[in-house]
């Protein structure tokens, strides 16, 4: 409920589980969904501060918030994260599948085996497996109350990103595919799978990408002007996430500013 004792939209409270919360798109989205009165389960990784602040901001909306450490490209820690969050809240009602990295810009050609490795590590297997424990806690089959999975993919997908992240957007085509399949698959379970591509947003992600001014740079290329807010994304996943796309499935969203 939120401090005035009314839920927004008309929507039920629903628990949602955050890959990635800590921070940008993520925690974006842990905020929004916290000022609808819901729960949210911030997962990070390594910032553990940058978690407990978005816990406070989140509880401050108006939700409740709870910060678990996982890295989503090792199973045990996925599984756990995801029990635990279950257990804490008494079931999930969605699963933001966020977490993601990305790598200093170089052609490919000029990519080691290891960065390589880590971003599949991350960004496919990562996805995969938090995918999986999504669909095995949702699902009214096993005992889940149905619910939304969104997939947090990138325009990159189809732009490419030459000579920047060709690794990067290679790795996240995979989950616009996944999200085509699982809608098929979880459907008859009372669970719907989207994707939302964001373009260029100005979050830290650009600072771990070498360049911290490239929102900047290339969003002043877009149609609109300007690069996107992560708050303007997190509109879209908490509106897939919601009862007002109930008949929103296998559905790929760009919020790209027409790029």
């Amino acid at each position: 409920m939120t401090k005035a004792g009314r839920q927004p939209y008309g929507c039920a409270v629903k628990t949602i589980l955050v890959t990635g919360g800590g921070r940008g798109i993520g925690r974006a989205t842990a905020l929004r969904c916290a000022a609808r009165g819901w729960s949210v389960v911030v997962n990070y990784r390594r910032d553990a501060a940058a978690a407990d602040d978005t816990v406070r901001a989140a509880q401050a909306a108006g939700g409740q918030a709870l910060a678990l450490c996982a890295d989503v490209a090792l199973e045990q820690e996925v599984v756990e994260l995801f029990a635990a969050g279950t257990r804490h809240f008494g079931g999930l009602d969605g699963v933001v599948v966020n977490a993601g990295i990305v790598a200093p810009a170089l052609p490919l050609v000029d990519m080691d085996a290891a960065r390589l490795r880590r971003m599949v590590d991350v960004n496919v297997y990562g996805a995969l497996l938090c995918a999986r424990e999504a669909a095995r806690h949702l699902s009214r089959g096993r005992g889940g109350r149905g619910g939304s999975i969104v997939l947090v993919s990138s325009a990159a997908t189809r732009l490419g990103s030459p000579n920047e992240y060709v690794d990067y957007a290679a790795s996240k085509a995979p989950l616009d595919t996944l999200a085509l399949g699982l809608s098929k698959e979880l459907g008859p379970q009372g669970v719907r799978v989207n994707t939302v591509r964001p373009g260029v947003i100005d979050t830290e992600i650009h600072a771990s990408g070498g360049e911290p001014a490239r929102a900047q740079r290339v969003g002043a290329g877009t149609p609109l002007g300007r690069p996107g807010r992560a708050q303007e994304v997190a509109e879209a996943i908490c509106w897939l996430l919601g009862d007002e796309a109930s008949y929103t499935s296998g559905a790929i969203l760009d919020v790209s500013g027409g790029r």
